[in-house]
């Protein structure tokens, strides 16, 4: 029998298995609550997705509905415009561009919200009721393989303790036919000792007696010994049978026990993430991250939509400019900023002389008059120039206002966890009330400067403008009547002022434009191409149409890009254009061949059908154009730029024809008559008349009227010789600057007030030649005070 002690420690082994066996049902009850919370917080979830999406679609189509009304708004306002004509015009303008584009940009805007709208709600939310969809019926199913799993794992538990049971009767029969035994043996020992004691303690007696009492109770003894001894073999084998069933039963169970840790190991670690990977989480994540990726890629699209956008607007407001503005809008209007016609003489009463008369006795008077307003000139300029240097530091002053950088809101968007940094930072900016007032008053009072000194210098130009016109009819005029003949015959201009004979070789405008440009213009980057002042450009033109050289001396206070316009303006507007329209398709002709002498030698065909003029006007033309791309590498015009800007200019495409091929074409024409002209024009043995020269001159081979153009020091010492006698032998004086000047060409000197200079002899009425610094050469008259050399 087994001892109250063992007994009561295998009633606590039971108990302890039962209370682990429960702690194993309550996790796995627990472990379904688990998975039941995880598909309620995913369906929550995906709802509240769907709920969020399909709000955030209806605030995008609202938005979208919002900038579709702010810009129709406006472009209807445009619309609206009575003078369709006058909208169209303006939309060159860079700031009308900015403007369209910037309403643009809120359409493009309006649209992709919409696009966006239409995707969260048609696409998005679709796909994540879907993934509900899914995570429940797969939840589902999963539960019903976790299910079965734990329903396994417990049979498993079960069968361990069936085992155990069976094991612990089998070890507990096995100790009881221990005890068994061992008592036994115990008896066994115990009778054995009693044998010996009583024959030692039996008293010797008679022979006969003592044999019988000895046989007697060696025979009790033996039965009883024999009785023991088959009780003990009995519990042996019992002992043996009952260990062998026990040590079989531990075996099982141990093997059993085994299995169940086993078991248990791989539904815990192995099979609940298998469950919750491949069944409970097939697919959830894989879908929502298609779904949140079809969000992100339709944000992405919108930020780069947007981005496109606004670099066309970043484009354009770079391309704000103000002159190309003003040159648009004179072109756009030009019967209404062009000029008006010169006022004529009006004749009365038959009176017909539309001359100063500079006979006697009023030629004493127009002397008079006309150093009077030589001297009244002289000061005026000087006036008009210092106004001028102050209007145009103060206009330097608002360009650097109004052109400071404080565009940079990058600040605004650096957001802290505290609201008061934010409001702090925003109220830096620029903004900020006290920063306001004070940078629009200062601006406003440089303004009131600029602009009274802009009214100041407008008026004094204006004078000037008048007493020049009249000075030079009075110079012009005294100057005709003193001329000689010989002056007639030097083809030299001795004054800014000359009517242009209809039968010159050479137009007037174009010679001077192309001497100007030969001699300052050949390194100006982006000569022909890059437009010049409107306003320049119609002074100019309206000079030479009066007759005058405007570009005539020396003086290179002109605008290169304004005379190249100029130029280029004289050729397009030609009635008749300088390639007749009736060679166009005999010129197209000659591109299509391949090689170039053969090409050149087939335009040069072509061209000799010309009127001797026309070939003389294009030699003359071409070889400039030659001498200019020869410095392409400072001024960036090859032969193809040159044609690309000469080609619409010189030969326009005949209507009826593709526009953009033939375009190509002439470019290629005029392109190879640049490289090609000394081989395409007759030379002089062929072709009499004047000449382009490098020099920037004409070299007159044929009397013309225009003669040899002067050099910056023979005009000036031309006009020299007729005020004054020659004073090459004179002594050189000194004189004192009275004011700082600042020289505009390469001739004149630059010097400060109070400045030494040298004076060696009178260029004309306003200059002087000298030295200063030991540099040789103009001196305006007005600047300086000659000292008193008597």
């Amino acid at each position: 029998m087994t001892s109250p002690a063992k007994f009561k420690k295998d009633k606590e082994i039971i108990a302890e298995y039962d209370t682990q066996v429960k702690e194993i049902r309550t996790q796995l009850i627990e472990q379904l609550k688990c998975l039941d919370q995880q598909c309620e917080l995913r369906v929550q979830l995906l709802q509240d997705l769907q709920d969020f999406f399909r709000k955030k679609a209806e605030i995008e189509m609202d938005y979208s509905r919002n900038l579709e009304k702010l810009a129709e708004r406006f472009l209807a306002k445009t619309r609206s415009t009575k003078d369709q004509q006058f909208k169209k015009d303006q939309n060159v303008l860079s700031p009308v561009n900015c403007w369209n584009l910037l309403l643009n940009q809120v359409k493009r805007e309006s649209r992709d919200h919409t696009t966006l709208s239409d995707i969260y709600l048609n696409n998005i939310i679709p796909r994540f009721v879907q993934v509900s969809e899914d995570s429940g019926r797969l939840f589902k199913k999963s539960k019903e393989v976790g299910l079965q799993l734990q329903e396994d794992l417990m049979k498993v538990l079960n069968e361990l303790y069936t085992v155990m049971k069976t094991y612990h009767m089998y070890n507990a029969d096995s100790i009881s036919a221990q005890s068994k035994l061992k008592e036994a043996e115990k008896q066994e020992e115990k009778q054995i000792g009693k044998s010996v004691k009583q024959e030692d303690k039996q008293t010797p007696r008679s022979p006969d007696s003592t044999s019988n009492v000895r046989f007697e109770e060696k025979h009790v003894r033996r039965s009883s010994v024999k009785k023991i001894e088959k009780m003990k073999e009995k519990r042996q084998a019992k002992y043996t049978e009952n260990k062998l069933k026990a040590i079989k039963a531990r075996n099982e169970y141990l093997l059993a026990l085994e299995a169940t840790n086993a078991s248990v190991f791989k539904y815990y670690i192995h099979d609940l993430s298998d469950l919750i990977d491949q069944c409970c989480d097939l697919g959830y994540h894989a879908s929502l991250n298609r779904a949140l990726r079809t969000f992100l890629s339709a944000e992405l699209n919108l930020e780069q939509s947007k981005h496109e956008g606004l670099d066309a607007i970043e484009n354009a407001v770079e391309n704000l400019d103000a002159n190309c503005d003003k040159q648009r809008l004179m072109e756009m209007y030009n019967n209404v900023f062009c000029p008006p016609m010169k006022f004529e003489f009006q004749p009365h009463m038959g009176d017909m002389v539309s001359q100063l008369c500079a006979q006697q006795p009023v030629q004493s008077e127009l002397v008079q008059r006309c150093q009077q307003l030589q001297s009244r000139l002289s000061t005026l300029k000087i006036e008009n120039e210092e106004v001028k240097k102050t209007m145009e530091a103060t206009l330097q002053t608002i360009q650097d206002i109004v052109t400071i950088e404080d565009f940079d809101v990058s600040d605004c968007f650096q957001y802290s966890n505290s609201m008061e940094s934010v409001k702090s930072t925003v109220s830096e900016t620029f903004m900020s009330k006290p920063s306001i007032a004070k940078r629009r008053a200062n601006q406003q009072e440089t303004e009131q400067f600029y602009f009274t000194k802009m009214k100041e210098y407008l008026e004094g130009r204006n004078l000037i403008t008048k007493l020049q016109a009249k000075h030079d009819l009075l110079q012009k005029t005294l100057g005709e009547s003193q001329r000689t003949d010989c002056s007639l015959a030097s083809g030299r201009r001795s004054s800014t002022i000359r009517k242009q004979d209809s039968s010159q070789a050479i137009p007037l405008v174009v010679e001077s434009c192309i001497r100007f440009i030969s001699r300052h213009g050949l390194q100006h980057e982006g000569i022909f191409r890059v437009s010049g002042s409107q306003v320049e450009v119609n002074d100019i033109k309206n000079a030479f149409e009066r007759g005058e050289d405007p570009l005539a001396g020396d003086q290179n206070d002109h605008d290169m890009d304004s005379i190249a316009g100029v130029l280029k303006l004289y050729f397009r507007g030609l009635e008749h254009p300088l390639f007749p329209k009736e060679i166009f398709h005999d010129l197209i002709a000659c591109v299509t061949m391949d090689n170039l002498q053969e090409r050149a030698l087939h335009i040069r065909k072509v061209l000799l059908s010309l009127p001797k003029t026309t070939l003389i006007v294009m030699r003359y033309l071409f070889a400039f154009l030659s001498h200019l791309s020869q410095f392409s590498e400072e001024n960036m015009m090859d032969p193809y730029n040159l044609a690309i800007c000469f080609g619409p200019t010189l030969m326009s495409v005949p209507e009826g024809h593709d526009q953009v091929s033939c375009q190509a074409h002439v470019n290629e024409l005029i392109k190879t008559i640049i490289i090609q002209h000394e081989n395409i024009f007759p030379g002089l043995r062929e072709l009499e008349g004047p000449v382009y020269s490098r020099g920037g001159s004409t070299e007159d081979y044929c009397e013309s009227p225009h003669g040899e153009t002067a050099s910056t020091e023979d005009s000036v010492q031309d006009i020299a010789a007729e005020h004054h006698t020659s004073d090459d032998e004179c002594e050189p004086i000194e004189a004192i600057a009275k004011f700082d000047y600042i020289g505009r060409t390469a001739r004149e000197l630059s010097f400060k007030k109070g400045a030494s200079l040298l004076l060696y002899q009178r260029a004309s009425d306003d200059w002087w030649e000298g030295r200063h610094n030991g540099i040789d050469g103009l001196i305006p008259h007005q600047y300086i005070v000659v000292q008193d050399t008597t």
